[in-house]
């Protein structure tokens, strides 16, 4: 990962405008999907875009709990009953998704969709506190057991579910660097939702990332401008998607222990080598807190974050705290 110090501004920062520059966005995974690339050639950019697109597709069908026919669909329907033989795609994902649970001691835990399929957050609609003590016990990785001589997923308890929503994004955005990868290009941007993967920098100077400051009411208002070239970022917050009953703010990142959404944080951002982990970390962190969130990065080799708590004060991690200034 390569980084440069840190800018805090306050206004969003717009990438220059090259002819050689190409750019696409496409509506996938319930979240907008951006490749901007180099290339001398305008045909080779857009075939290479549009196979880094149907990639995107292809995942979604593949790991969406909202359509029926998606192979993690059927394991929410069927695994309380059965083991559900899936592909060795998905199990592999589900690995990773586990190990990351045992690294953070749950606090990344995909069950937690035992209890967040419940809250509608276009309507409004949370689940009743009886709910939440009543399912709370289904949140647990553990219920979770994986035949790999069989390539199968069994729920040792009924009624568990699980999301990708934390790590899917980022292994979808991987898979897209490496199509690119593939087909020659050398810098490049991905960017599926909060997750993002760079190769190269723009023709000399680093790609400007910036985080969003987690209460613009524009959504272009960045926070922090972060320089980087050849990295991952993530970035998980309280205001992806949310509503506010009671002066309560209701959002999609649940704790595992309660059932409820995390109210330590407003947003994490992860910098790393690779998007899964990056957007796998970032939800963690989230769920930890600063403290416990900040340990566990400076913990990880080639792992920075920076992290907005509950008052809006910035925390970095000690590879990206910026210069101090001398009196």
């Amino acid at each position: 990962m390569k980084s440069l110090p840190i800018y805090i501004v306050s206004l969003f920062l717009a990438f220059p405008c090259h002819a050689e520059w190409y750019k696409q966005s496409e509506g996938i995974m319930g979240t907008p999907v951006n490749v901007e690339l180099w290339s001398t050639s305008a045909e080779r950019a857009e075939t290479c875009t549009k196979q880094v697109m149907a990639e995107m597709h292809r995942i979604d069908e593949l790991m969406s709990p909202y359509k029926q026919e998606s192979e993690l669909a059927i394991i929410n329907a069927e695994a309380s009953q059965h083991p559900v033989k899936i592909g060795q795609e998905l199990f592999s994902l589900i690995q990773r998704s586990i190990r990351l649970s045992e690294l953070s001691n749950g606090a990344f835990d995909i069950t937690f969709a035992s209890i967040g399929y419940q809250y509608d957050y276009r309507k409004g609609d949370k689940p009743s506190d009886q709910t939440i003590t009543t399912l709370l016990d289904r949140i647990n990785y553990r219920h979770i057991q994986l035949d790999e001589k069989n390539l199968s997923i069994y729920f040792s308890k009924a009624d568990v579910r699980i999301d990708l929503g934390g790590i899917a994004k980022g292994y979808a955005v991987d898979n897209g660097i490496r199509i690119l990868q593939k087909c020659g290009i050398k810098q490049a941007m991905v960017s599926a939702g909060g997750d993002s993967r760079i190769i190269g920098d723009r023709k000399g100077r680093p790609w400007m990332t910036g985080v969003r400051h987690p209460r613009a009411k524009d959504k272009k208002g960045s926070i922090v401008v972060i320089p980087l070239s050849d990295t991952a970022v993530s970035t998980s917050g309280d205001y992806e998607r949310y509503f506010i009953k009671d002066g309560e703010r209701h959002h999609h990142i649940i704790s595992p222990k309660t059932g409820k959404s995390v109210k330590g944080a407003q947003s994490v951002t992860v910098l790393g080598s690779d998007a899964v982990t990056t957007d796998g970390l970032s939800t963690t962190l989230f769920v930890l807190g600063v403290k416990k969130g900040m340990a566990l990065a400076e913990k990880l080799d080639g792992i920075d974050a920076v992290i907005i708590d509950a008052n809006g004060k910035i925390h970095y991690s000690s590879g990206l705290m910026p210069p101090v200034t001398k009196k």
